[in-house]
């Protein structure tokens, strides 16, 4: 009779305790929102939230690239708007070397310009980030994944946007041109500073073709990375109804179970209380 009395006893803590965890579990759920939190749960629900979850963790993967390429394209941007920038200079310095004025004085600080024209373009065209990646990609433009089966060039290659000019027929870089026109101005040919203008000219229209370039990966960027955005904000909503469907079910069970483990517990203490001839009597 005692071995059944103490089976019972441990039986009733057992329930108490069960109920007292599942009252604590509810009122997380409450205060979190969340009432989704193991597959029993709901198994089905479970497993939507669970195909839900991964699908955000490559949404979150895919919108970490599309910053990655962003961050690169405004980088590529800002450098080819420096490019056009030097490049109006030169032909601006070219030109007033043709005026038929120039002294020797002149003639050096032309030359000195252009020189610091040429190095700082090669800089720009050869800078990489602090992690060490190129703000131009060399011979071909890395491709990004952004989507499913949707990979982007987010840059140019430097070999497309300084190579390939065609000056007259023949194709020169942006270093062959500025090179020929610190020649031609340090020799004083009017005729060699004259090509070297077209040359210079020509390099600035490719630049500003390669903006434009870059202005529609930026483009690109930008909408494939809105419309992440918004597969993560159904996603969420979707996430969120699944986890919180039965807020309303919850806080009236944690108020039964409440009511329940007052009441259990009142009448634990009133049996521990009799002796154990009350008991078998």
């Amino acid at each position: 009779m005692v071995g059944i009395t103490n089976k019972i006893m441990l039986a009733e803590i057992r329930r108490q305790q069960q109920l007292s965890q599942s009252i604590v579990d509810g009122q997380t759920a409450i205060s979190t929102g969340i009432t989704l939190t193991k597959p029993s749960d709901d198994a089905l629900a479970w497993v939507q939230v669970s195909d839900v979850g991964r699908a955000q963790a490559q949404q979150a993967a895919w919108q970490t690239n599309v910053s990655y390429g962003t961050s690169r394209a405004s980088t590529a941007e800002a450098n080819l708007e420096e490019m056009n920038l030097l490049l109006t200079r030169a032909q601006e310095l070219t030109t007033a070397a043709r005026n038929g004025s120039l002294n020797s004085n002149s003639q050096a600080a032309y030359v000195e310009e252009l020189s610091t024209i040429r190095t700082t373009i090669n800089e720009m065209l050869n800078q990489k980030d602090f992690q060490g990646t190129p703000v131009f990609d060399d011979t071909q433009s890395v491709l990004v994944p952004v989507g499913r089966g949707l990979n982007l060039a987010v840059v140019g290659t430097r070999q497309e946007v300084s190579e390939g000019i065609d000056v007259n027929g023949s194709p020169m870089s942006i270093d062959d041109i500025l090179a020929q026109t610190i020649s031609a101005i340090q020799n004083g040919d009017d005729a060699s500073i004259a090509s070297s203008l077209t040359a210079v000219q020509a390099a600035q229209s490719h630049i500003t073709i390669q903006q434009t370039r870059q202005g529609v990966r930026s483009d690109r960027l930008d909408v494939v990375g809105t419309r992440l955005t918004d597969v993560d904000l159904d996603l969420t909503e979707r996430r969120s109804g699944l986890e919180s469907s039965n807020l309303t079910e919850v806080i009236s069970n944690v108020k039964a179970q409440l009511l329940q483990l007052e009441a259990a517990q009142s009448a634990f203490a009133r049996i521990n209380q009799k002796t154990l001839f009350d008991l078998i009597s």
